[in-house]
């Protein structure tokens, strides 16, 4: 399982006309089929169901402490580097704003006994491709480089239940709504 932002389609779309021109160009990477595109906040790994109930009053409350986020998509990079590529990514401009809702979702969640400390930096992106192996991805940041969509509203967070094998697929379990409660 795990917490995530679901951008609107018109948004995805943006991103796929900008990156379409380049696909072709890079057959070696395995391209994310736009469908199944989101913004991960916190990974879970397995919940076990007992924890579920815990769990829903946790996400909630920590969701309700946040405002709902104004973001866009702009830019490009790869992880763990550009030279050595293993996930292409688009970035989001969102100040702040999502570092402090990632944790504030993953202490939720810890405190209910769905997660263990995660060890991984939070930067917030869309993943678009991945490698098996480092890649020198420089040329395709580059050509992606000065992308920059418009603006939208992240109103809620959404648990994610994720189903591998051959035609992965997620299954939205539960949303979150953003907003201070007063």
């Amino acid at each position: 399982m795990f917490l995530a932002l679901l951008p609107p389609s018109e948004a995805l779309a943006e991103v796929d006309a900008a990156i379409g021109p380049v696909r072709a160009e890079w057959p070696g990477l395995r391209w994310i089929d736009p469908a199944l595109w989101h913004v991960t906040l916190v990974f879970l790994g397995e919940v076990p169901d007992r924890v579920l109930p815990d769990l829903h009053v946790r996400l909630a409350r920590a969701a309700s402490r946040h405002r709902p986020a104004t973001l866009s998509f702009a830019g490009s990079g790869a992880f763990p580097s550009p030279a050595h590529g293993r996930v292409f990514w688009t970035g989001l401009g969102d100040g702040p704003s999502l570092k402090g809702l990632a944790d504030s979702l993953a202490a939720g969640a810890r405190r209910a006994g769905a997660m263990k400390k995660d060890p991984t930096r939070f930067h917030p992106h869309l993943t678009l491709a991945r490698s098996r192996d480092g890649v020198d991805l420089w040329p395709l940041v580059r050509a992606t480089s000065t992308f920059s969509g418009r603006s939208w509203e992240a109103k809620a967070v959404h648990l994610m239940r994720s189903h591998l094998g051959p035609h992965v697929r997620y299954e939205p379990v539960e949303a979150y709504s953003l907003g201070r409660r007063d």
